[in-house]
């Protein structure tokens, strides 16, 4: 099987040289690619498709530890020596960006046969524009769903996954009620701030006002996810000690300790390597409730960006093309368990017929940016910060709203002097 895959990838490989120009393409180069994590160490394997379809060009991978690959990233912008290709966290973007160091991607994607704007989730294709430009292609996605017990659940009288606030919030009391000792409803980690960026941009009131210029978390959307977020840990539901007192969250959702748990995608291949094979078909994964129905989550992942010093433009974008063709995007699936960000790429083994997968494309339908501002990241830290205080009791609802506004208009002094000043696009 792997061989026939390896010979449809050549096949997909021939056909990109011709779709994008046969005899266009640049030759007697050498593309830098940067990637971190996994996806650096595995990249390679890829790769090696490229350059069999694409004579005269070669890719060299540097693989970073994600723990260094921002800091490393900002260090090549500044001394001049950046990649031609890197892989970028979609919350980075507006950085590099905003400090000129990425190429835009428009007329590229205008003109590609390979890359198609309207077969991508459209909340992650939004991770990529930043000022009404694109700057990177989607790589793989993230993003935040329930996890579940289901025979727990049935256990408490619930048949399916809840779909609204209201119905999380009966099965959760349910679950509390019914707990043994050490038994906890559900695990919600207090420094992880996804699931209440993603309560909040359910609401639809933007977290952010004018251009990014300062903080809207005295709006009553963001009071509303706040609340929600809170009452989780206050009723009881989840402990706020978070995973800090458990051991082995596999093993103990294995045991049955908890029933719900919200994380990314990479868990569905830790749970299949680590559960007993007794509990299979009684697990799933569900899209993350809204407060009447079915709701948004946060867009992450990875995206692929070329530099705009690189020398090599028409190469790099080459390769950008072969890593994002379904049939690659599938191989890489399987060589790393990142979700891809095509709906064709999930048309096809072995995503098709994953049940637990299929609510991660679902959810991928209803997911939203962060703001695109170059200090995201920072606030985002702060908000775990101030929502953890408002769990725990130590502040009020609207105490944490306060002080979330005042520090995130702090994070901001410098880009609103800089806006005043024409200094920022």
């Amino acid at each position: 099987m792997q061989n026939d895959l390896g010979l449809r990838l050549l096949s997909a490989g021939v056909l990109g040289v011709c779709l994008t120009g046969c005899g266009r393409a640049e030759s007697g180069v050498v593309i830098e690619l940067w990637a971190a994590g996994r996806e650096g160490e595995v990249v390679s394997e890829l790769t090696r498709g490229f350059e069999a379809t694409h004579p005269g060009i070669r890719v060299e991978v540097q693989t970073l530890p994600w723990s260094s690959a921002h800091e490393k990233l900002l260090t090549a912008v500044v001394g001049e020596n950046t990649p031609d290709v890197a892989q970028l966290g979609n919350t980075w973007i507006p950085e590099f960006a905003t400090i000129g160091a990425l190429a835009p991607l428009d007329r590229l994607v205008e003109t590609s046969s390979r890359v198609d704007e309207n077969d991508y989730f459209p909340g992650i294709w939004a991770t990529n524009r930043f000022q009404e430009r694109l700057y990177g292609v989607p790589w793989y996605v993230d993003t935040r769903l329930l996890f579940y017990r289901t025979d727990l659940l049935k256990s408490a009288g619930f048949e399916r996954a809840p779909s609204s606030w209201g119905q999380w919030q009966s099965m959760l009391l349910a679950l509390r009620d019914r707990a043994k000792p050490g038994q906890v409803a559900l695990v919600l980690p207090l420094n992880e701030p996804e699931s209440l960026i993603a309560f909040a941009l359910q609401q639809g009131d933007p977290l952010l006002l004018d251009g990014g210029r300062s903080g809207n978390f005295a709006s009553e959307g963001f009071e509303r996810a706040l609340e929600f977020y809170v009452s989780l840990f206050r009723r009881g539901f989840s402990p706020t000690q978070g995973t800090a007192q458990i051991a082995n969250l596999w093993d103990e959702f294995g045991r049955g300790n908890f029933t719900f748990f919200v994380s990314g995608p990479w868990q569905l291949g830790e749970l299949r390597r680590r559960l007993p094979k007794t509990l299979e078909g009684r697990w799933s994964t569900a899209p993350l409730p809204g407060e009447s129905g079915p709701g948004v989550s946060l867009a992450l992942g990875s995206s692929l960006v070329v530099f705009e010093a690189s020398p090599h433009k028409q190469a790099a974008w080459q390769l950008i093309e072969y890593l994002a063709l379904p049939e690659v995007q599938q191989r890489f699936y399987e060589l790393t368990g990142d979700l891809p960000p095509r709906r064709e790429s999930w048309q096809g083994p072995p995503l098709a017929a994953d049940r637990e997968a299929d609510a991660f494309r679902r959810q991928l339908e209803q997911v939203e940016p962060a703001p695109q501002v170059p200090e995201w990241e920072r606030i985002a830290s702060e908000m775990a910060h101030v929502a953890e205080r408002a769990a725990r009791g130590l502040d009020s609802v609207e105490a944490a709203q306060h002080e979330l506004d005042v520090k995130t208009n702090r994070i901001l002094e410098k880009r609103r002097w800089l806006l005043e000043r024409g200094a920022l696009p």
